[in-house]
């Protein structure tokens, strides 16, 4: 089975983070996204609202960076939440738990104080299908071994993350 969800659209809310009692991060926010089509002549954009979450470090970097109307790139997994609400009513809805991320919003373009550059757009990921990505899209793994360069030498650069320059006229759905 396959189960994999990728949206590209504006948040509509901050940021709302939280800690387990074990200490790992949990953050919740909806993303905001559109579709214009003509009928009969007569342009139309919809718009749907998902909520989203983050975990882990994602979570604080998202928390960090991230405010309402960061345009962002997510990849996830749909989920399915079930409650029951005060009224002893069942409830459901549609959610996607956010792998991967990448911020679109320039540097000038957002509200943000986030040390990324202009141009460049910030992966996160978390679990998941994470093992299953092309490497370029990964995150170095913080336990993996770097190599000793000697003391007057830099570290060559890692594979550099693919820039993304999407237009919203230009996304065929």
């Amino acid at each position: 089975m396959y189960n994999k969800v990728i949206l590209v659209g504006n948040l509509t809310r901050d940021i709302e983070l939280r800690y387990t009692q074990g200490g790992m991060a949990i953050a919740n926010t909806a993303i905001a996204t559109s579709r214009k089509f003509t009928v009969n002549g007569e342009k139309k954009e919809e718009v749907c609202f998902v909520d989203i979450t983050f975990f882990a470090r994602s979570a604080e970097i998202a928390n960090q960076y991230l405010r309402k109307g960061s345009k962002i790139l997510v990849e996830g997994r749909l989920n399915f939440d079930q409650w029951v609400d005060q009224n002893g009513q069942k409830r459901s809805k549609h959610s996607v738990v956010v792998e991967t991320m990448q911020m679109l919003d320039s540097k000038g373009d957002s509200q943000n104080s986030g040390n990324y550059s202009p141009g460049q757009s910030q992966t996160t990921q978390q679990g998941g299908y994470a093992d299953q990505q092309p490497q370029s899209y990964r995150e170095p793994a913080s336990t993996q071994q770097q190599p000793s360069y000697g003391q007057n030498k830099q570290m060559p650069q890692s594979s550099s993350i693919p820039e993304i320059d999407i237009d919203e006229d230009e996304i065929p759905f």
